[in-house]
């Protein structure tokens, strides 16, 4: 094998990799992430309106992988911008855009009897660009040192060897084979950033595939796995590890990695979701003890399928009048239930509750 960090990586080997990969660390992290990734589908199966929930957590993705690639927003301004997106900064539309990849790449899954292709990634990235998005084709990609600028790795060179080697990753990736579907998705994550297929957005469109691989194998019900909260945790592990794969040909402590961020994942989100769960039971009880007025069954769903809450959603949600869904918002706001804020001649909503809950980082769940 050989390589240079100067010269594209033409000889990136093809899928399946050479090497053993079922090893004793692989085993031991794989147990632990599988029970984990299985407690979450069912915490998630469980739910009696689970789409409450789906959207919420997506976006708590989005907001975390833009960020690996240093496009920063808060969990305010997201949720914020998702309900009223009218004075959304760029880095939010961004992180935006890629929540809408993600339910295109789902929505792609469920109609293509789950198979995942070249054609849905390009459709992924494109999405987080905003841009229609095809194979980089310019000469003199590489990704380099942020302070020296030195490249630490080039990436294959030509459209035609892209596309072979995409198609592939692709194969690997819809294979029935004897490896486990997270160790198959840890593999074909470090080959789809090594392939670097895109001018830009090739984080991104790796991460989403990620979880879209877990859909497609049906160990989750829906894209809810952020596991860039992890890799910002870890991100200079993430990369050393990515480069050992190209160097040493390091896969055993490249899917390890991947699999203890699985692991953590899983668990942080089902805990979120239960700790959702207990302040949406609280909620409903004070619904009705603290105002004094009857609600829509469906009311309490609206208020939890996201934290930034406006009247067309309630007259939406709950098939009732504009002054009717206003009067249920309003004597929740006495009740101290909700906060209302301002935007533009909008009035907001605002379940603080839950909002502290999706912004509190995950060991304090």
């Amino acid at each position: 094998m050989s390589w240079s960090p100067d010269y594209p990586y033409n000889d990136l080997p093809l899928l399946p990799p050479k090497a053993d990969l079922e090893t004793v660390p692989i085993f031991k992290a794989l147990v632990p992430a599988r029970a984990e990734l299985s407690g979450l589908n069912e915490a998630l199966v469980s739910l009696p309106n689970p789409e409450v929930f789906v959207n919420s957590l997506a976006l708590l993705e989005a907001q975390a992988s833009s960020e690996v690639e240093n496009i920063v927003t808060t969990t305010d301004d997201l949720f914020r911008a998702d309900s009223y997106a009218a004075d959304a900064s760029p880095a939010t539309r961004e992180a935006l855009r890629y929540k809408t990849a993600l339910f295109h790449g789902q929505d792609h899954i469920q109609n293509r009897a789950g198979l995942l292709t070249v054609g849905l990634a390009a459709e992924v990235c494109s999405e987080i660009r905003g841009t229609i998005t095809t194979l980089r084709c310019a000469e003199g990609t590489y990704i380099g040192n942020p302070v020296t600028g030195k490249p630490i790795y080039t990436p294959p060179a030509g459209k035609q060897l892209l596309e072979t080697k995409l198609q592939n990753w692709a194969e690997f990736v819809n294979s029935e084979t004897e490896l486990d579907p997270l160790v198959q998705m840890a593999v074909a994550h470090y080959q789809f950033e090594a392939i670097h297929p895109f001018d830009d957005g090739n984080g991104r469109t790796g991460r989403i595939l990620n979880v879209l691989m877990l859909v497609a194998r049906q160990l989750l019900q829906a894209p809810i796995l952020y596991i860039s909260k992890y890799i910002i945790r870890h991100k200079n592990e993430y990369y050393r590890l990515l480069n050992a794969v190209t160097e040493h040909g390091a896969w055993d402590e490249w899917v390890v990695y991947m699999l203890h961020a699985v692991e953590s994942t899983a668990r942080s989100t089902r805990l979120k979701i239960k700790s959702i769960q207990q302040l949406q039971a609280q909620f409903i009880e004070q619904l009705t003890v603290d105002t004094g007025t009857h609600y829509p069954a469906n009311f309490s769903e609206v208020l939890f399928s996201q934290p930034y809450c406006r009247v067309k959603d309630v007259i939406e949600g709950c098939s009732v009048s504009r002054p009717t869904a206003t009067k249920y918002l309003n004597a929740l706001v006495d009740a101290g239930m909700l906060e209302i804020h301002t935007a533009g001649r909008d009035k907001l909503y605002v379940n603080t509750s839950f909002m502290s809950i999706l912004r509190a980082a995950e060991s304090d769940v």
